[in-house]
């Protein structure tokens, strides 16, 4: 029970934290930065007590308030929703550090920040699909913050941009959940997972409701052609957000889509519901190649990596359509080394930005020799991100790919590897320049 409780704690404790900026003393504002960089510490501490327990397939259960499921709400800790409360707590660390070395910032940016993390732990933890909801605007409503935080016009503009496509997103998300709770009559997943069975994967509100949920959730993980907001609130957040999204927004979100169609609907939508699964396939597929191809056109070293979370996106989630059990493992590898190593690339980035002067690729000429250590950083974790064996990339790549031969679709194993060439265009591109 006591270690249950831990599941709400790592969400609890980073929105006490945030209010105190707001009271008013002067020793409350000096405090909120090593605070904010204590709650990142406790959210990574304690998702290293519980992984080990639930390693065997097990899963953590809190009900909120003390009201059990299905009525009341529920946080579900399982192995790879714990390893995510993880990285968002080291997320958090790195950014708070980043910040207070790099940007003279206000004390509610870090307010914004623990808002931002209590919404994403919640976001992978809860058990219930309102709350997910509920957890999901936490979260964006914070980040937007956050992108304006730079205070300039470059910076609202993106801001409102990420506004306006994140609300778009979370309404059809919203939509999808009514749905399901008219086709079901509940809210909790593990309850909506049984009911589905005895209503049917294929009654039509339950098939709108599936992919209304996905395309509202896609929004949020930016996938082609939902990516808009991407591309802008990456160049001109201050480089501690940047770090932060590029690291956790998007992997929270793809991790909501993984839970909901592995927990709630199962792999048997794919036998119920094949040609839809198909164009979900399909649209992931293209995302994969549209953002390999945008990265590889691009001159700002932000923009080259925003696109090609656009691209690894894709990747993910269509090892998480393939509802093979080889791809799905492929895709929580893919995931996880993904935020690892977009946080390790974002602060390299942003000194390197500093050290060169500007943030263009050719801003980079020579690095390798001026600032070794950071240059090599990025190097290796451009080339992970690409796939090269053995890194993590390669692992989750080789597992998805796997995964769609043995689905009987292998031409979405010739577009990974096409996707993963062209990745490495530009990924060699940038590692010439450094050396």
């Amino acid at each position: 029970r006591r270690m249950s409780d831990l599941l709400a704690l790592v969400v609890a404790v980073p929105i006490a934290v945030a209010v105190v900026p707001l009271i008013p003393l002067a020793v409350t504002r000096r405090a909120v930065a090593p605070l904010a960089a204590l709650v990142g510490i406790g959210q990574l501490l304690a998702a290293a007590v519980l992984v080990p327990r639930v390693l065997d397939g097990s899963q953590l259960r809190y009900a909120v308030g003390g009201y059990t499921p299905p009525i009341g709400i529920e946080l579900v800790g399982d192995a790879v929703s714990l390893v995510l409360v993880g990285l968002i707590g080291l997320a958090t660390t790195v950014a708070v550090a980043q910040s207070h070395r790099t940007d003279s910032t206000s004390p509610y940016l870090y307010s914004q920040l623990l808002l931002a993390s209590a919404g994403l732990a919640g976001l992978v933890v809860t058990g219930d699909v309102f709350n997910l909801y509920v957890f999901l605007e936490i979260s964006g409503l914070a980040v937007y913050a956050l992108v304006a935080s730079r205070r300039s016009a470059p910076a609202a503009v993106a801001a409102l941009r990420y506004l306006l496509v994140g609300t778009v997103g979370a309404s059809l998300y919203l939509l999808g959940v009514g749905f399901l709770y008219i086709s079901t009559g509940t809210l909790n997943m593990a309850d909506m997972a049984a009911q589905l069975q005895m209503v049917g994967l294929a009654a039509p509100p339950v098939a709108i409701g599936l992919v209304l949920v996905v395309v509202g959730l896609a929004v949020k993980v930016a996938l082609f052609p939902l990516h808009s907001w991407q591309p802008g609130a990456y160049r001109r957040a201050p480089p501690a957000v940047t770090t932060y999204m590029a690291a956790v927004v998007s992997t929270a979100a793809a991790y909501a889509i993984f839970r909901i169609l592995t927990s709630v609907f199962t792999p048997r939508v794919g036998v119920v519901l094949p040609e839809l699964v198909l164009l979900l396939q399909l649209a992931a597929a293209v995302s994969m190649l549209a953002g390999a191809l945008f990265a590889v056109r691009q001159d700002d070293l932000r923009l080259v990596f925003a696109y090609s979370s656009v691209s690894q996106f894709g990747v993910i989630i269509l090892g998480v359509l393939l509802l093979e059990t080889a791809a799905q493992v492929g895709a929580v590898i893919q995931l996880v080394g993904h935020g690892l190593l977009k946080l390790g690339l974002f602060v390299a980035i942003a000194q390197l930005v500093v050290i060169g002067g500007g943030a263009t690729l050719a801003d980079l000429r020579g690095l390798g020799r001026i600032a070794p250590i950071r240059a090599a950083a990025l190097s290796v974790s451009a080339l992970a991100l690409v796939g090269v064996p053995p890194t993590v990339g390669f692992i989750g790549k080789w597992q998805i790919a796997i995964g769609a031969i043995e689905a009987g679709v292998w031409p979405f194993a010739v577009l990974i590897i096409a996707s993963t060439l062209i990745t490495l265009a530009y990924v060699l591109r940038l590692i010439e320049l450094l050396y």
